[in-house]
């Protein structure tokens, strides 16, 4: 059954996210030295970043639930804005405070903030429900 375009707009920052998130939760908790100049030693260097793929997973599990649960969507989409615009916001703060990144994450922040400020569009075109 095809989904409404309606539909389709509305939970398409959440599929987007997930595709994006996921592959690189899995990079963060496995692979960081594909993405940084990074060469993990200790437990605990591993374990922050294990922990960054756990919280990158968990919320792209929260996202599966809107994008299939229609009583999880309002709140799978707010989080992904704060998600979104958390990390945008953090990455456009670090231009000004530490230079210019390589174009991957230049690119990262764009796609976030779009992300985000595109959710809180849908989510101010929902009527406020008692």
């Amino acid at each position: 059954m095809p989904i409404p375009n309606q539909q389709l707009i509305s939970k398409s920052p959440l599929v987007v996210s997930i595709m994006v998130v996921v592959p690189i939760a899995f990079i963060y908790g496995f692979y960081p030295e594909l993405l940084f100049d990074i060469n993990l030693k200790s437990v605990d260097e591993h374990n922050i970043f294990k922990a960054t793929m756990g919280m990158y997973l968990s919320f792209s599990l929260l996202w599966v639930f809107g994008i299939f649960k229609t009583n999880y969507f309002k709140p799978a989409l707010l989080s992904n804005i704060i998600f979104m615009l958390g990390l945008g916001f953090g990455r456009f703060f670090s231009l000004f405070t530490d230079g210019i990144p390589t174009l991957l994450f230049i690119l990262g922040t764009v796609g976030e903030l779009f992300l985000g400020f595109y959710g809180v569009w849908i989510m101010s075109r929902y009527k406020k429900k008692p």
